[in-house]
């Protein structure tokens, strides 16, 4: 396969040195806004190439692209790749309105095409740990689920913001949490086989003065700088996120989970994690309590060469090793000691998109699981808008079965 990468900020560049390495790709491409960085991409990998802008990408014959763009410029991005025949690795989130996340899933029902939201929660090993227990009924059933993303702004984000947002940068800085939710709402529902239908929102009004969550600057006139949302879920259960970006808490898991069952209970802090099981043959007597923590850390923080543009307080997003409960075993060797991030995500990430493309089979975050990533944070901020109103959330259905990868 060929790929073509649109958008060469700092993020971009953790693929795009994993697909020039993997033995499925043939040659990979670039173009950026600021044709200087595709350039510098193109010597420092040694891309097959650029191109001036993303419609010559797109009216070229690379089969595939990843839309590496500015979170808010997904949706529009993706639609053309579609319309021009291309299968899509889309970083998070998959859009911002429900009407271009619908017509996403439309196109790709009508193509065929390959779509892909890289999030990374569903790699996370709590994640994949918690995925594995409610797939052999460890859980009992799970009742109540929790998933937040907590990343204050001063870690990291004024940074990133300020490197990708120009002079207008504050603008863009008061994005609202709610339309960046799938690194919460991702875990929780990248491991039970549910959704969510309705939501309750609230916003927090930030108070920090410094033009960022302010209204009359916002390009969304955003001045929630924390959002909790209360979710229905489609099994009968709940599930509650978090997204914060003004909190004093600042290193350790920046995305954290907790499921709740009739038999055991899994609850991820920052640094641990616990899982708490009843006895065997004594109804509701309450068993041991295991302390977890050492299945989910991934314990490389070493910052990768090339990117020293990129603040410290970011580290753990660009450089992470494996943790214990992930499975390196269907990976390429070519990635065994290549830099990898977001607690040891990205190189199943790259990989699941080239095997998507290259066997013509849905990857497991496919159009309609991203909906259903990344719809219930679309109509949470809707709802904390109406101050807490409860609000329906669309479901789009479940699309393809996924394989078990």
């Amino acid at each position: 396969m060929k790929i073509g990468v649109i958008g060469t900020g700092q993020f971009a560049r953790s693929f795009i040195s994993l697909w020039q390495m993997h033995p499925d790709v043939e040659a990979v491409y670039a173009c950026d806004l600021v044709p200087e960085r595709a350039k510098e991409h193109q010597e420092k990998y040694d891309l097959a190439g650029t191109f001036a802008d993303a419609e010559e990408m797109l009216a070229s014959d690379v089969d595939s692209v990843a839309v590496m763009t500015q979170r808010w410029t997904h949706g529009s991005l993706v639609l053309q790749a579609l319309e021009a025949g291309k299968n899509v690795y889309s970083a998070v989130p998959m859009a911002i309105t429900v009407e271009e996340i619908k017509a996403i899933v439309d196109k790709v029902t009508e193509t065929g095409l390959i779509y892909m939201m890289g999030e990374t929660s569903y790699y996370n090993p709590a994640v994949v740990w918690a995925r594995d227990k409610v797939a052999e009924g460890a859980f009992g059933r799970v009742f109540y689920a929790e998933g937040d993303y907590v990343h204050d702004m001063d870690n990291g984000f004024y940074a990133a913001y300020k490197y990708s947002g120009g002079e207008d940068w504050k603008k863009t800085a008061s994005y609202p949490p709610m339309l960046y939710p799938t690194h919460a709402i991702g875990g929780v529902l990248g491991a039970l086989p549910t959704y969510a239908t309705s939501v309750s929102c609230i916003g927090i009004v930030d108070d920090r003065g410094d033009g960022v969550f302010d209204k009359d600057v916002s390009l969304w006139g955003n001045d929630f700088s924390n959002m909790s949302g209360l979710f229905h879920l489609a099994d009968g259960g709940a599930m509650r996120t978090n997204e914060f970006r003004r909190v004093g808490y600042w290193q350790g898991h920046e995305s954290r989970f907790r499921f709740y069952g009739t038999d055991s209970v899994m609850e991820q802090t920052g640094h641990g994690a616990t899982w708490s099981i009843k006895t065997e043959g004594e109804d509701y007597r309450k068993g041991d309590t295991l302390d977890i923590s050492d299945l989910f850390y991934t314990r490389e923080r070493q910052m990768p060469e090339g990117f020293g543009d990129v603040d410290p307080a970011l580290m753990q997003s660009f450089a992470s090793g494996t943790a214990k409960v992930q499975d390196r075993s269907r990976l390429p060797k070519e990635f065994e000691g290549a830099h990898n991030g977001h607690e040891g995500s990205h190189h199943f990430l790259a990989d699941d998109f080239v095997r998507a493309v290259t066997t013509k089979t849905q990857p497991p975050v496919n159009a309609w699981k991203a909906a259903r990533f990344t719809l219930p944070g679309v109509i949470a901020f809707e709802s904390a808008r109406q101050g807490g109103a409860r609000l329906p959330i669309p479901d789009f259905g479940d699309g393809p079965e996924n394989p078990a990868w």
